[in-house]
């Protein structure tokens, strides 16, 4: 069960402690696309996550798309964000999250994984040996398949709640 539980979990990627994480010698960012920086299947990239990337990027942060998306549509969006992308991912396969770290020119130890899903974004970054970031998703409407994981998810998100009004 660890290996599906995040280090954090927020509410989105603006909800983060980028100065916790700069403490903690973090200094990349391996992100999901659908429903974490953009809505489900769409290219449009609010002003909101524009700036946040401005502002990942003038602290010092590097940021990777990693997505099990093929490359037309997460090309867009890696181009409008300036940032190197991996798309066919095969998510949770740790090796494509190794690859995002190496893209970047970090270790494990400096990178952190941002996504919407326990069981491709957390699973995997987890067993990368990565930090990991769970935020809820942008919107209900996404992939019929994760939609059935979500049902499964949301047993495990209940204990994961629990954890964070604890702490």
């Amino acid at each position: 069960m660890k290996m599906i539980y995040p280090n954090i979990y927020v509410d989105s990627i603006h909800d983060i402690a980028l100065e916790e994480l700069k403490k903690r010698r973090i200094k990349g960012f391996i992100l999901d696309l659908d429903n974490t920086i953009t809505l489900w299947n769409s290219n449009d990239i609010s002003i909101q996550v524009e700036e946040w990337f401005k502002k990942i990027k003038s602290m010092g942060f590097k940021a990777c798309i990693l997505s099990n998306n093929g490359e037309k549509r997460i090309v867009k969006v890696a181009q409008q964000l300036d940032i190197p992308y991996i798309h066919r991912a095969a998510k949770p396969n740790p090796r494509s999250f190794l690859r995002a770290m190496h893209l970047m020119g970090l270790q494990k130890e400096e990178t952190a994984v941002i996504g919407d899903q326990l069981f491709t974004d957390i699973l995997g970054g987890n067993r990368a040996g990565l930090f990991t970031i769970l935020v809820v998703p942008l919107d209900r409407r996404e992939f019929f398949g994760t939609k059935i994981s979500r049902m499964m998810e949301k047993l495990v998100m209940h204990k994961i709640r629990r954890q964070q009004a604890k702490k």
